[in-house]
């Protein structure tokens, strides 16, 4: 056994030594000691190193090649038996196979397929001559036809949920200022007078303030979640205690309030694009009533009701069937 075969036996059998540790759980100092005996095994085997790397022509990719033989030496560490073999010989072939499987991923002309047809690994790095004669690399002359409107579509769903977003905090000041101002008319005037100098929240009930906070955190938690799709509709948050049907009217009541407050305030004016105006929702009027559906009566007719017809038998004439110019008249 020659020197350098000892000297890598014994720094295997120390390696593994500081691996196993206590129980199985090696302490700071042994991983450290660990790591510094592993270095003194790459430091023997990086001879060896260069020349298989030489041999399978990977000096062109020579840092990928050495992180390669690195970790064949650890799984040769792991795997090793010094009853079936030498580590010497041992890992010598998981060099081999680690610097054959990089050979293959970075040198596809070398696969048997790639040979076939007599394939040829071209860099993207290497310079070329471009459309209008100037020298540019490969990589920079590919073109990703999609990025465009990826980039739009990112901007756009990162400006929509940012605007939403301020919305939803829009509603709940909005819900805040009106609870607060609730509980201000609750109090007595001289309890009143002394926290409107007072500023602030001064003079109003702890209690109260906490439950009108919880209230509004629980709503921003509801509505954030059901408009960044987080949370299905109607469906209640975990340990929220709500059902279906308040989350319900929760989302209803909030989608009335911000759309009013998309519409009113500047800053969501593009938002209130998409949907009616407040005042195209208030000037609703029932369409009067025609004999055809959707259709009005240009003359005024209105059917109130039909009785059997004459001259069927078991009928008599129609009673309650008239317009509104002979009723008026009569």
């Amino acid at each position: 056994m020659s020197k350098t075969t000892a000297a890598l036996e014994a720094a295997v059998a120390e390696i593994k030594q500081l691996q196993a540790g206590v129980d199985g759980r090696p302490t700071a100092r042994q991983r450290r000691d660990s790591d510094l005996v592993f270095c003194r095994l790459l430091k023997l085997l990086s001879p060896r190193f260069r020349h298989f790397i030489r041999q399978y022509g990977l000096g062109a990719h020579w840092d990928d090649a050495e992180q390669c033989c690195a970790i064949a030496v650890h799984r040769a560490i792991e795997a090793y038996d010094p009853e079936k073999a030498q580590f010497t010989t041992f890992v010598n072939w998981q060099i081999r196979g680690e610097l054959q499987s990089l050979r293959f991923r970075v040198m596809t002309d070398q696969r048997p397929s790639a040979q076939k047809v007599s394939a040829t690994t071209v860099s993207l790095h290497n310079v070329t001559s471009g459309p209008d004669g100037e020298e540019v690399s490969l990589e920079a002359m590919i073109e990703d036809e999609d990025a465009l409107a990826r980039t739009e579509a990112s901007a756009s769903d990162y400006l929509a949920r940012a605007a939403a977003q301020c919305l939803i905090e829009e509603f709940v000041n909005k819900g805040r200022h009106a609870a607060l101002e609730g509980l201000r008319r609750k109090q007595p005037k001289r309890e009143l007078a002394r926290a409107l100098k007072a500023g602030g929240r001064a003079g109003l009930d702890e209690e109260a303030v906490e439950a009108i906070e919880a209230r509004l955190t629980r709503d921003r938690e509801i509505l954030s979640a059901r408009v960044f799709g987080e949370l299905a509709d109607y469906d209640a948050p975990e340990g929220s205690g709500l059902s279906r049907e308040q989350v319900r009217q929760i989302g209803k009541r909030a989608a009335k309030v911000m759309a009013e407050l998309a519409e009113v305030n500047p800053n969501f004016r593009v938002m209130a694009d998409y949907g009616p105006t407040i005042a195209s929702r208030r000037s609703r009027v029932e369409e009067p009533v025609g004999l055809l559906p959707g259709a009005a009566s240009a003359s005024g007719t209105r059917v109130v009701s039909i009785s059997e017809l004459e001259g069927i038998p078991g009928s008599h004439a129609p009673q309650q069937v008239g317009t509104r110019r002979n009723r008026l008249a009569a």
